[in-house]
């Protein structure tokens, strides 16, 4: 199959390179200078340099050649949340899409399907989501995810294009509860770093956080018409306690860095990389006031990213909360 990946960060880089063992695929990168020295080096220096890039691996910066080579099979979107809206509209009309970013869009609110059914009314979309740190995808150790789209064709493209033996893809027709799920979790791995980061929590305080974390992403999307099941599986309970407790997780390690007293600034700047739970929590939290969707470990992690309170008074007030019924 033909694939054209759009964007070559790190998660683009190894979901091209896996593929590429299989398919004819063409990854591109918006910066002419990294696509140059990806090819000369064979390697994605900035994002995943442990990795040497598959010699069947094409690395080009011309959009309209990537385009035109996926419309022949699929197109993956690859770029942040913040630059999905920018790449729907730049992609011919009517040519299905997949994109691996998740969050919410920080201006509108939205999450992917949503800008997508404002720029691409009535053409067949989805994501692809679930537990997975790019270095060990790129590596080819296990892994497994879930293809959702409500284009059951579109979802099994993206199993053919996938699925090999050591990266599993299932497919799921609930967009909404596999791209909340692969939202809210980043901003619960912010908080469980804190509490990790902090000298007194422990295991117990991280099994809490990661539990009520759970919660607060089913209630979400339940209230926007998840399927309570979806948040058990891959994009909900596995995608949360992999970013939650794994050392390769990019929101964790804010967590862990703001527990240690760094300023946010600081703490950006020392991790290189985005973090979708810093730009997206706030979004989240007023996605889900609008709703009245009481998230309270949420809440705790806008006001630490906010400067309002420090990481040890946050974990103070929630452990204050009045006592309540589990369900």
């Amino acid at each position: 199959m033909k694939l054209a990946v759009l964007g070559a960060g790190a998660w683009g880089t190894a979901l091209a390179a896996t593929a590429s063992a299989r398919n004819d695929v063409l990854l591109w990168g918006r910066d002419a200078r990294q696509v140059e020295a990806l090819n000369r080096l064979r390697c994605n220096t900035r994002y995943l340099p442990e990795v040497t890039l598959p010699e069947g691996l094409r690395v080009v910066d011309g959009f309209d050649a990537a385009v035109a080579h996926g419309r022949e099979g699929l197109i993956v979107i690859a770029t942040p949340m913040a630059a999905l809206r920018e790449m729907l509209r730049a992609l011919p009309d009517g040519l299905p899409v997949l994109w691996l970013c998740k969050g919410f869009e920080r201006d509108s609110g939205a999450l992917g399907h949503e800008v997508a059914r404002a720029e691409r009314p009535g053409v067949a979309c989805g994501v692809l989501s679930g537990p997975s740190f790019a270095l060990e995808v790129a590596r080819g150790q296990p892994t497994a995810l879930v293809a959702a789209s409500d284009d059951a064709a579109l979802a099994h493209a993206a199993v053919g294009a996938f699925h090999t033996e050591a990266l599993r893809v299932y497919t799921s027709a609930d967009v909404v509860g596999v791209e909340v799920g692969g939202a809210v979790k980043n901003v619960i791995a912010i908080a469980t770093g804190i509490g990790d980061g902090l000298p007194q929590p422990g295991l117990n305080a991280r099994a809490a956080l990661i539990t009520r974390g759970l919660a607060e992403m089913t209630r979400l999307g339940l209230a926007l018409g998840a399927r309570a099941d979806t948040f058990m599986g891959l994009s909900g309970l596995g995608d949360l306690v992999l970013t939650a407790t794994g050392d390769l997780s990019r929101n964790r390690r804010v967590g862990l860095l703001l527990a240690q007293g760094l300023a946010l600034p600081q703490v950006l700047r020392e991790l290189g990389h985005v973090a979708e739970g810093v730009y997206s929590a706030a979004t989240l939290l007023a996605r889900a006031d609008h709703l009245g969707v009481e998230m309270p470990i949420t809440q705790a992690v806008v006001q630490v990213l906010d400067g309002r309170c420090t990481p040890a008074q946050a974990l103070a007030r929630l452990m204050q909360r009045h006592a309540r019924p589990e369900n």
